[in-house]
């Protein structure tokens, strides 16, 4: 059992912060832990008190565990070696890895309070049940961010790190194109139906263009969800009471119920206003095609909080110390690569499930993908998924293929 991070007593506004993070997500511990080891005298803000429910399939692809904090442990709740696909429910087919390192699947509560207690162990001071309303910054230059119990505090350089439905990312005027509506199950399943699920994930192309189901194994909990585009509300929703039903999973306790909304970031859009930047979830960093988050929440935060202790500890460096040329850099390429997947997933879903589960090689690209061999931009300027995409029609192969 992870203990829980103990809350600082220390008022905010009293301390020479050079660092504020506003979130403590995998964004935001990940920016408050690199700050402080970068120095910095680190202030991390979380309105609720941890651990806290998150609505996430908690699934650590390659690049998430690779980003994570050297000796950190991840308390893992399964780890996954068989994915099975279906097509809105049919056409089963599981493929097996033999190195049983696809995936592994953390509970967000405890992966969360970790990643929180490595900043913590850092350095950095952790503030739970910190609501914040606003930030700016005054005529000094120092960032300052309002409190809900109507305090404030400044520091050098913020870090925005308060999810999709971010204050700090509309102060920095975060701007996204592709909003989805992700619906969500924790399912308490007997002993049996969770032997039957153990080490393996459910992965289902959904009847609604660029929608998918998952069903992630945690033991005795099934995490179940689907997501689809907004705007497609009810029809979402129907696919995800159908395909709870279609695993006949309706008949077991609910722990958990919800829903949330996924923004991807639109391209060119502002990362850092002045000595204030976002990562993660506030910035709309993540993957279009599977809507994968954890991998660009760590590597962002991390890039966020190096850049917001190079900004704090000196006041003569411009812009954002090149935050946002390294997230282009690194992730930019990915988003780019993942929307145009997207794009080809939305008019060719058959053609994912008949290549990913029929031809070994394009099973293998993907099991790489899942482990962090391959992104997804490696991915589509592989010689033989271009070999692959070029069996679909001309025009839509052109589309996907042209800038890569």
């Amino acid at each position: 059992m992870i203990e829980a991070v103990e809350n600082t007593s220390m008022p905010p506004d009293e301390a020479p912060w050079d660092v504020i993070v506003v979130g403590a997500g995998p964004a935001g511990s990940s920016a408050a832990r690199a700050a402080a080891e970068s120095g910095a005298r680190v202030l991390l803000l979380e309105k609720a008190e941890l651990p806290r429910y998150k609505t996430c399939g908690g699934g650590l692809i390659g690049y998430s565990r690779r980003s994570l904090p050297p000796g950190f442990e991840i308390p893992v709740r399964q780890q996954i070696d068989a994915i099975s696909f279906t097509m809105n429910g049919e056409k089963l087919r599981t493929r097996k890895d033999r190195a049983g390192d696809l995936l592994v699947l953390v509970n967000r509560a405890e992966f969360d309070l970790a990643l929180a207690k490595a900043a913590v162990d850092a350095g950095a001071v952790l503030r739970t049940g910190s609501t914040v309303t606003g930030v700016d910054q005054d005529e000094s230059g120092r960032a300052v961010v309002t409190l809900a119990d109507g305090g404030r505090v400044s520091a050098g350089a913020v870090v925005g790190a308060d999810g999709s439905a971010s204050r700090v990312g509309r102060y920095v005027g975060v701007r996204c194109n592709q909003v989805d509506l992700g619906l969500e199950a924790e399912i308490q399943v007997p002993q049996a139906v969770a032997d039957a699920w153990a080490n393996r994930v459910l992965v289902d192309w959904g009847p609604l263009p660029g929608s998918y189901g998952w069903v992630f194994p945690k033991g005795d909990v099934l995490t179940v969800g689907v997501i689809s585009a907004r705007g497609e509300g009810e029809a979402t929703r129907k696919y995800y009471r159908d395909f709870i039903e279609s695993l006949g999973l309706a008949r077991y306790p609910r722990i958990s119920d919800s829903g949330h909304l996924t923004r991807c970031r639109e391209t060119g859009s502002p990362l850092a206003r002045g000595r204030v930047l976002v990562a993660g979830d506030a910035a709309g960093l993540l993957e279009p095609w599977t809507r994968e988050g954890i991998s660009f929440a760590l590597r962002s935060g991390a890039l966020a909080g190096q850049s917001a202790a190079r900004l704090a500890a000196d006041p003569k460096v411009e812009g954002d110390a090149g935050y946002t040329a390294l997230v282009e850099e690194m992730l930019g390429v990915e988003m780019r690569a993942g929307g145009a997947m997207l794009k080809l997933f939305e008019r060719h879903p058959a053609f994912f499930h008949r290549t990913v589960t029929l031809v070994p090689m394009a099973w293998k690209m993907f099991a790489d993908f899942c482990r962090g061999k391959t992104s997804p931009a490696q991915l589509v300027r592989n010689p033989v998924a271009r070999t692959l995409i070029r069996t679909l029609p001309r025009q839509t192969a052109a589309k996907v293929l042209k800038h890569y």
